[in-house]
């Protein structure tokens, strides 16, 4: 049998261990890419009497690409704001 424990951590309120046999890998990854699951502890991968640790695996599987803060040009994004302001006061 295979299937991934996921702690979840909710800082004061505590910590949930999510443990479904029918969650797969695959499962996981969307889950995580898509925000359902936040705050990992760590994520444990069960087959049969093993335990392995894949928390970096499955989060960088799961990662969005990143843009450096460098790259983002905030002042052309406040003028396509305005322009866009423009446009719809228009109509």
């Amino acid at each position: 049998m295979q299937y991934f424990v996921v702690m979840i951590d909710y800082g004061q309120r505590g910590r949930e261990a999510v443990v479904d046999p029918e969650i797969t890998r695959r499962e996981v990854v969307s889950r995580i890419a898509s925000g359902e699951y936040q705050n990992i502890s760590f994520i444990h991968e069960i087959v049969e009497n093993a335990v392995e640790d894949v928390t970096e695996a499955i989060l960088s599987e799961a990662a969005l690409p990143q843009i450096p803060p460098e790259d983002v040009d905030l002042q052309a994004i406040r003028l396509d704001h305005t322009r866009d302001l423009h446009k719809h006061d228009r109509t």
